[in-house]
């Protein structure tokens, strides 16, 4: 159980029977009335962002979350199929409501960490960074930095994201998974 001044981002509470994530937490007084914590909250199970506020007589329960790992096989339509790590006879299928914008990124044989609330994958988490190969970039024109010095590649997963002009087909760069941007070059081709 959690105390309302103990609910903080990157928790993971119980509410109405539900897991969330607290994505914001913030405490304050209004003059003289008792301290308050409002919060913004991300659902695990359909993601929409919830803001509620907690009052210092409330408590709350906090999630028992399980993590296991999982090996990416392939997508087929609107699913994504997988494997247990240890079990590759195990194989189940998730939405991509459950996996999420993960999907973008997972390659064949990948092995990503599922969430897991009362026996049930709610969640599918990658790791923060990830190293992807260049497989398709048009190339850089002299002089053409009106957008910012930046042009659309296409990576191995299927993922098109914004790279730096000096970025060529087949090298190798690192992606932060959670925003989707570009943060480094890993390998030149």
């Amino acid at each position: 159980m959690l105390d309302y001044n103990k609910i903080l981002p990157k928790k993971y509470i119980v509410v109405d029977g539900e897991p969330y994530e607290v994505i914001s937490a913030h405490i304050f007084r209004k003059q003289q009335r008792k301290p308050v914590n409002q919060t913004k909250l991300r659902g695990l199970k359909n993601g929409r962002v919830l803001e509620k506020t907690f009052h210092q007589s409330e408590i709350v329960e906090e999630a028992d979350l399980e993590k296991k790992a999982i090996k990416y096989l392939y997508r087929k339509g609107d699913e994504y199929w997988f494997s247990d790590d240890n079990n590759p006879r195990d194989r189940f299928s998730l939405p991509s409501s459950t996996v999420g914008n993960c999907g973008n990124f997972l390659k064949t044989n990948d092995v990503a960490e599922a969430l897991l609330f009362n026996g049930e994958i709610i969640g599918v988490n990658l790791p923060i960074k990830m190293d992807l190969h260049v497989t398709e970039a048009p190339p850089a024109v002299r002089g053409n930095t009106a957008q910012g010095g930046t042009k659309q590649v296409v990576l191995e997963s299927g993922a098109v994201v914004s790279a730096p002009l000096f970025i060529n087909e087949g090298d190798i760069i690192r992606i932060n998974t959670e925003t989707g941007e570009y943060t480094e070059r890993v390998e030149k081709n």
